[in-house]
Order: structure tokens, then sequence, then C-alpha cells
């Protein structure tokens, strides 16, 4: 089953599709449920006060215009439950002859070490080539962040580069590794 906007993949044991304005309640409970953050880069227990249905709605209306005008594909992931477990992203898209784009990622801490990232990648990596037709894909990891690193080293991804001062957080400009994986090896026909 598919989605309106025509795009909902499944594994296993994750249903990945765009949010929809009924998935509130289950997006919701991901967030406040997380467990207190457990290393540098997660985020941990969020304040989610200002998360009202109105807000997530008007969210969900601009995540999937972007993806109409194929500029930013934004997925939640859930179980086949129907329990958000966390978010995947296609972002920073080239088109024409480049076929490029960038994917971000995240697990709710409270569901980590259960394989969802890594089945959940699996599944965008193959679609990002299948149906959205990029020929490659770059993940951006900040240099110390070692589980996302390993992540993306498992899905097949290869190191290309240290992009120095390449994204303001934390109050400073940070170094980023580049990682890539080429998804043809021929020109798109």
């Amino acid at each position: 089953m598919k989605n309106n906007l025509g795009l909902q993949f499944t594994t296993q044991r994750l249903i990945i599709r765009p949010l929809e304005e009924n998935d509130y309640e289950s997006w919701l409970s991901g967030f406040v449920n997380r467990h207190p953050a457990q290393y540098k880069y997660d985020k941990g227990q969020v304040d989610m006060s200002d998360a009202t249905e109105p807000w997530f709605a008007a969210m969900v209306s601009k995540h999937q215009q972007a993806i109409k005008d194929d500029d930013l594909y934004i997925f939640g992931i859930f179980d086949k439950t129907g329990r958000h477990l966390g978010m995947l992203n296609i972002k920073n898209l080239s088109r024409d002859q480049f076929q490029w784009a960038e994917i971000g990622y995240f697990i709710h801490n409270q569901y980590w070490h259960q394989g969802y990232a890594y089945e959940a990648l699996t599944e965008l990596v193959k679609q990002t080539k299948e149906t959205l037709k990029f020929h490659r894909i770059e993940a951006h990891i900040n240099l110390d962040n070692q589980p996302s690193i390993q992540l993306i080293e498992k899905l097949g991804f290869e190191f290309e580069c240290i992009r120095k001062g390449f994204i303001f957080e934390q109050g400073q400009w940070t170094d980023n590794y580049v990682y890539y994986l080429n998804t043809h090896d021929e020109p798109m026909g």
C-alpha cells in the first residue's frame, strides 16, 4: 500500500513513508519517550511543548509539498504496529547531470541497538537508486561520531574527504567526513 504521494517502502519489520497528519500521536510519542542523552550527538529528551497538532499538520504539509517539488524527501520510520521509530531524509538534491543527494537519519534512542537504522537505510539506499533515480548519495558525519561512521561503512559507503569548517553547529564551524555511494556504474538512460 502506498500513501497519497506514491512513496511507501516496506522491509521485514519497517514501513518507511512520508509523514501524514494522522501520525501525530505516534510521532509525538517517539520524541516524548526518549531516554536522556546517551552521547554527544544524541539529543535525548527534547521539549515538545510547541509541537501541537496544528503545528504538526503544517510541518507535514510542507514536507509533502517538498516531495512533490522534488526538493526534499523526509520519511518517517515506523514498525509494523505504527510506532514511530525515527526519521530519514534525502536533501541537498542536485538533479540534471549530477543526480546527487545527501542522506540523513536518526532513530529515537529508546529503539537503539535493534538494527532499525541499518534496515531503514538499506531500504532507503535501494529506493534512492531505483525509485528516485539518484546516482550518487553522500553522508556527512562529524569526525567523532563513531556509531554513524560504522553504520554508513556497513552500508557500503566509502570515505571521500574531510570538509573543513563545513557545518555550523553548537556555536562553531565543524569539520565533517564525507562518505559516498555511487548507485549506478553506467550513465543513466
